[in-house]
């Protein structure tokens, strides 16, 4: 009986110790408090390009990592970065880098359209696992005794605060509208996880919400049309590879 109390406990003190590391760091560099930034433009540009996103995703993904030895002392936790299929979760990240290489992106770094959108991809989803450690890998394990919907409300809300966009000229209404998204996406990329227990397939979907609306790398570099073909591909395979992932893992389940 002891021991199932412990397994149902959440301890807020170590997801208030997560928040804080991975707010600070990942600020650090997202505010370039320290004019950073000035420095790494002096290496070759590609380096410059994935050091500065790495470095803004950093914060996340390291308090996830000092933080889930301490929760993997009291229960198990089945949310890792390949899931329970390492191909799949390949599958399913390959297919926006593939696309977005093909469709290339403007930049204003003077690198070929197509090589740019293969570094930005890459960056992109690298920066999206880092950040799926924290929010899917430890924070939804560590929360995943409440109701679901107090569970993505925590992540959601806790997600948002991270950005510190409340700090910034954003209105009320667009902070608002922030919260909203940062539930939603808590969500359905919650429901993502629970389906496969993969931090890469998580990342897929963040990344996608990434390209849509507030990815640094991308922004302007492709057109309205050219992300609802990258929306509509990759989601339309991804739903197919989720379902037949959700019924195998369902199969072995029941042997």
């Amino acid at each position: 009986m002891k021991d199932e109390i412990v397994e149902n406990k959440i301890n807020w003190k170590r997801i208030l110790i997560f928040f804080i590391i991975a707010t600070v760091i990942s600020n650090v560099f997202r505010f370039d408090i320290f004019e950073f930034k000035s420095e790494l433009k002096k290496l070759p540009t590609w380096i410059f390009i994935l050091t500065s996103i790495l470095l803004e995703g950093s914060g996340v993904i390291i308090g996830a990592l000092i933080i889930l030895p301490f929760l993997r002392k009291e229960r198990k936790v089945k949310i890792s970065l390949f899931g329970t299929s390492k191909s799949k979760s390949l599958i399913m990240a390959i297919i926006p880098i593939i696309i977005l290489s093909i469709i290339g992106v403007q930049n204003d770094f003077g690198l070929d359209h197509h090589i740019y959108g293969l570094i930005a991809a890459i960056g992109t989803f690298l920066y999206c696992i880092m950040e799926e450690y924290g929010w899917r890998g430890y924070l939804q394990e560590e929360l995943k005794t409440l109701k679901p919907w107090v569970k993505y409300f925590v992540i959601g809300f806790i997600w948002y605060l991270w950005h510190l966009t409340f700090l910034t000229q954003a209105s009320l209404g667009d902070n608002i509208f922030f919260l909203g998204m940062m539930i939603l996406g808590s969500w359905g990329i919650g429901q993502v996880a629970e389906s496969t227990k993969s931090i890469i397939a998580s990342a897929c979907f963040h990344m996608i919400i990434q390209i849509m609306m507030f990815n640094a790398l991308i922004k302007n570099g492709i057109d309205g049309t050219e992300k609802i073909l990258i929306l509509g591909v990759s989601v339309i395979i991804w739903f197919i590879i989720v379902k037949k992932w959700e019924k195998e893992n369902t199969i072995n389940q029941n042997i």
